[in-house]
């Protein structure tokens, strides 16, 4: 069986890179981490919805793109690498359920392990989020509420983009080491010639692969154990990538102006939504 992406898959993955350089490239990114208030780039969320990015896995005949949850996983893997803020998978989610939503024109968000993000730009909610709190958030690119934590289990679709969005950083903050890397010289050469960087770069890309493997996989099984497994190592991914690039980084990484602290941050916050460590990992041992 091959398990090489397709030619339309690759162009599909490619036309959102393409979309999000153009419109969310570094200068807006800082332009959005430095704004006196966090705001949802409405324009943006528009243009996304034109693309199909929320409709993607709608039928054709309802105004959708008709593609399945593995074209879905490669969006999200390029909205994670840029970074996207906003309620991005509960929107998506709500695509032929809520009016609005497919064409972007509608905000969704949903309560998620008690958390919900973004709830004071939403124009709709799934979930209750009665007696919601605002909570200081670590990610200046993710306001949150806090609401009573139910005992639902959260939507295994929501899982796994959550972890795309995880491996998409993953890979971006490997990128950024090893460029780094090549052009940073102490003691007469580039710091990628010694070995503790190689040994740190080498790691981060094991752990991206290895996470992007298991979504993929995920994505096209479904399977609920599987999904967990692929969310536990797509927040190991990201989480510990941008530590690591913290450290090729040494102390530039640890910035206001440089990026990779605002993956580190992201990374944090989504390991807390869709499904935490705990639950992902008592998932995958009850299946034992």
């Amino acid at each position: 069986m091959d398990f090489r992406l397709t030619e339309d898959q690759r162009a599909l993955r490619r036309g959102v890179r393409e979309l999000l350089a153009r419109r969310f490239d570094r200068e807006a990114l800082r332009e959005a981490v430095d704004a006196p208030a966090t705001a949802l780039d409405r324009g943006l969320w528009r243009e996304l919805g034109e693309a199909g990015f929320f409709a993607l896995r709608l039928p054709e005949d309802e105004g959708g793109v008709g593609l399945g949850l593995p074209e879905a996983v490669l969006l999200f893997e390029e909205a994670g690498r840029a970074l996207l803020p906003g309620p991005l998978v509960a929107t998506h989610l709500a695509a032929g359920t809520v009016p609005g939503a497919a064409e972007g024109t509608v905000v969704v968000t949903a309560a998620s392990e008690g958390l919900v993000p973004w709830l004071d730009e939403a124009d709709a909610v799934s979930g209750d989020v009665t007696g919601a709190a605002p909570l200081r958030s670590v990610d200046p690119l993710t306001p949150l509420h806090r609401v009573a934590r139910t005992d639902g289990h959260p939507a295994g679709e929501a899982v796994l983009l959550h972890a795309a969005e995880q491996v998409g950083s993953a890979g971006r903050t490997t990128e950024a080491a090893v460029a780094y890397a090549r052009e940073r010289e102490q003691f007469g050469q580039v710091i990628g010639g010694f070995q503790a960087v190689k040994h740190l770069c080498a790691g981060m890309l094991v752990r991206a692969e290895l996470a992007r493997a298991a979504v993929r996989a995920a994505a096209v099984t479904a399977d609920p154990v599987e999904i967990a497994g692929a969310k536990l190592l797509a927040d190991e991914a990201a989480v510990g990538n941008a530590r690591d690039c913290l450290q090729v980084h040494g102390g530039m990484g640890f910035t206001w102006e440089a990026d990779v602290h605002l993956h580190l941050k992201r990374a944090w916050v989504r390991a807390r939504l869709g499904m935490t460590a705990e639950r992902a990992e008592e998932a995958v041992a009850a299946s034992l």
